[in-house]
């Protein structure tokens, strides 16, 4: 990710850089075209003064061939004028064609004087013409060398820009390549996660089944399925907890009180400041805003002392009896609601602090230093008012948890008292760093020739202010983060649980309290002797001999007797019965057949089965027991799922009957010993079944939260590989985007190059031309 967003900023700068590029090359081409008009223009006027050279140049060719006609028939006339002479005068007619020859050499003379005049002037304006042109030349070649370096390093930088975006091209390339893979590797893992997530929900699903079935069957009681009101739960009350409470809260409240003070002072100073500065309120009135201001920060007790009471609140209510953490601290919420109001009134105050500052600013005999003072004032005026709205959401969301339970966890509670503390330091550096400004602006306007002695004294008071309410903040930051340990920890948690205290359990630790202090006292009250060792054993000998007394061998003897008259009508009794025992002997084989074939049944089959007929078992057993302690060494009883045999002791049916009762006694204990042995395997079985349930129902919690967490990471993992393939295209598609512009601007950088060399190469041999021309000339 830090790669792409440096690829994002490095092709942003390149983006800009080529902007500005294009605007440049804009502006080149702008300045090609105009030079290309101005050079057509030349060119035309260099064809035009060619050709006016020429012209000349022939006229001078014409004038210096008719000069040299002339000066050959000057010669001429005057050698006939010295062979005229020479020969004398021959009479009129020589005279007149002297005069006429006279005349004739008069004006060819001037005309070849005017001639020369005008072959001067003309080669005159030649050089001068040739002179200028050359200049110009010489400018369109230093011009056009200049354009030529511009385009070569415009054509450089493209260059490099485009190598540099292939590089980068490639490098996205291979980093896209290897995105795919991790993305595909990502699928992969993805695929196998859910797959082993539904194999496990499968398996967890076949165990919560089983185990609840065994849950609702075998374990009819939870001990902690309502954690409230349970005492395992409640932890012991921490006295130590609690004076190093009411320790800390006493720290916090001189501390808090040196805050409230300071505050007082600055807003009152601050009031006193505007009705001072810029205008005095003495001498005219001031403007309706400082007005409004003023009326404000006269208002501001109200708003700072409630902040000292019910923080003294909060520490009259921790108290060495008392449980003191954030769900049953209940002050705590009014110290917060009384910050918030504060908070507001700072945020209600600040226009007013703004527009008081640009007033000061905009004074007459304001400069530029104090100016600036003054915006570093209103920047940290905003600082401080944005740092304490902070500090009123943490603490309002401290002041949550005792309003509504289970509102927030351990560790946002952990990381809300960190916030806290950096954000109290945050308020000290910004509170010093507005005292330093106020410094400043005061040292500035000691230095104004209108300052006023009263303006200087409560400038002194507000400085005074602000380095105690700078002093203030900064101990209020160092304590809290001395004592961030004490806040974080947990001095009340419950033994089974995880969870923070709630007020019912803080209620139920103060009632254990009060009885534990009440037993306390009532084992130090004074009690009644207790009987001594050896008179307790004089009293049972008394008691034992006074059983053996007379009385009681009297009514032990009338009890023995009506105890064997009923043992004479019960043997009649089974006298009778034995005769039937045939009889029901049969009976009751086939109705143990009957009971073997359901006790199979109910052990291999459904387990409330098994427990009705274990129940059924257990209840004939205990019944046999008690009968058989009640009937003693007289008669002999025997229980069973069948029923009851009982056997007396008597000698005189001692025969066959005897042996059959013994027979059957003894069959159904080996079948009553065998069913025991069965419900103990059966018990251990339930045991270890219940056994298996606790791990599998800890095993399903551990299943829950590891799904859980592995959910969470596939999301994350999706959302990641969603993202990067967004990521991936919009890459793509912009390098693509740029690539394509970039070469459509290259390909038209190019062409006009191009264009231009020729056209460059074009004005130079045509001026090289000219110029050996000129020189041939």
């Amino acid at each position: 990710m830090a790669n792409v967003t440096d690829l994002q900023t490095k092709y942003s700068k390149l983006a800009q850089e080529y902007s500005k590029l294009r605007a440049q090359n804009q502006v080149l081409k702008k300045g090609v075209v105009d030079e290309q008009a101005n050079s057509v223009s030349l060119k035309e006027q260099l064809k035009q003064r060619d050709q006016s050279l020429r012209k000349q140049e022939q006229e001078m060719d014409s004038l210096s061939f008719r000069n040299q006609q002339l000066a050959k028939r000057v010669e001429l006339l005057q050698e006939e004028l010295a062979t005229s002479e020479s020969k004398g005068k021959k009479g009129k007619h020589g005279l007149q064609t002297q005069s006429v020859f006279d005349e004739d050499l008069q004006k060819k003379i001037e005309e070849n004087e005017r001639l020369h005049i005008q072959f001067y002037e003309a080669d005159e304006q030649h050089r001068r013409q040739e002179a200028e042109l050359r200049t110009r030349l010489q400018e369109l070649e230093k011009d056009s060398d200049q354009h030529q370096a511009v385009v070569d390093g415009l054509t450089t930088k493209y260059m490099e820009n485009i190598e540099r975006l292939q590089s980068d091209k490639v490098r996205l390339e291979v980093k896209a390549q290897t995105l795919e893979r991790e993305a595909k590797e990502c699928r992969m893992r993805t695929e196998e996660c859910q797959q082993q997530l539904r194999r496990c929900q499968s398996e967890l699903n076949k165990q919560v089944k089983q185990s609840s079935s065994v849950i609702q069957e075998k374990v009819p009681f939870n001990d902690t399925k309502f954690s409230d009101f349970n005492s395992l739960n409640v932890p012991p009350h921490n006295r130590r907890h609690q004076l190093k409470s009411r320790d800390v809260a006493g720290q916090a409240l001189s501390f808090i009180q040196d805050l409230v003070a300071a505050l007082l002072n600055f807003h009152s100073y601050t009031e006193q400041r505007v009705h001072i500065y810029p205008l005095d309120s003495s001498i005219e009135p001031i403007s309706p805003l400082n007005q409004k201001f003023s009326q404000y920060l006269h208002e501001n007790a109200a708003y700072v002392r409630p902040l000292e009471d019910s923080f003294l609140q909060l520490h009259q209510s921790i108290t060495e009896d008392t449980v003191t953490v954030l769900e049953t601290v209940v002050k705590l919420k009014t110290f917060a609601d009384n910050f918030s109001s504060y908070t507001h009134f700072l945020q209600k105050i600040l226009p007013y602090q703004l527009k008081s500052l640009e007033e000061e600013s905009a004074a007459t005999l304001s400069t530029a230093a104090l100016t600036a003072k003054n915006q570093e004032l209103q920047s940290d005026m905003k600082r401080i008012t944005s740092v304490f709205d902070k500090l009123k959401n943490y603490i309002n969301l401290l002041a949550l948890p005792s309003v509504q339970q289970d509102a927030m966890p351990q560790s946002s509670t952990s990381a809300v008292f960190t916030q806290l503390a950096a954000c109290l330091h945050s308020l000290h550096d910004a509170i010093k760093e507005m005292s330093k400004h106020y410094n400043q602006k005061a040292g500035l306007e000691q230095e104004l020739p209108t300052i006023t002695q009263k303006l200087c004294t409560t400038s002194e008071c507000l400085l005074g202010s602000l380095g105690s309410l700078t002093s203030s903040t900064g101990k209020i930051a160092t304590f809290f983060s001395n004592n961030l340990d004490f806040f974080t920890s947990s001095g009340y948690s419950p033994r089974t649980s995880t969870l923070s205290l709630n007020p019912l359990q803080a209620e139920s630790m103060l009632a254990n309290k009060k009885k534990a202090a009440a037993y306390i006292q009532a084992i130090k009250k004074p009690r009644p002797q207790t009987v001594a060792y050896k008179e307790a054993l004089t009293n049972r000998r008394i008691l034992t001999s006074s059983t053996e007394s007379r009385e009681g061998l009297t009514q032990q003897v009338m009890q023995s007797q009506e105890k064997i008259a009923r043992l004479e009508q019960e043997k009649e009794h089974w006298l009778l019965e034995a005769q039937l025992g045939k009889v029901r002997l049969e009976k009751e084989n086939q109705r143990i057949a009957d009971l073997e074939v359901q006790l199979a049944a109910a052990l291999g089959g459904s387990p409330n089965s098994l427990t009705a007929a274990v129940s059924t078992l257990a209840q004939s057993h205990e019944e046999a027991e008690m009968e058989q302690k009640a009937s003693g060494k007289e008669a002999t009883l025997c229980t069973s799922l069948v029923g009851m045999l009982c056997t007396t002791s008597t000698v005189e049916h001692a025969g066959d009957e005897e042996s059959r009762e013994q027979l059957i006694k003894t069959h159904y204990m080996v079948r009553v010993g065998e069913l025991t042995t069965q419900l103990q395997i059966s018990d251990s079985k339930a045991v270890h079944f219940h056994s298996e349930c606790r791990a599998l129902a800890k095993r399903l919690a551990i299943a829950e939260k590891s799904r859980e967490t592995l959910s969470e990471e596939v999301k994350v993992a999706n959302q990641n590989i969603t993202r990067l393939q967004d990521e991936l295209t919009t890459t793509k598609r912009s390098y693509e985007d740029q690539l394509s512009m970039m070469s459509d601007h290259l390909c038209s950088m190019n062409e006009t190059l191009s264009k231009q060399r020729e056209e460059i190469d074009t004005l130079k041999l045509g001026s090289k031309g000219n110029a050996k021309k000129n020189k041939g000339r």
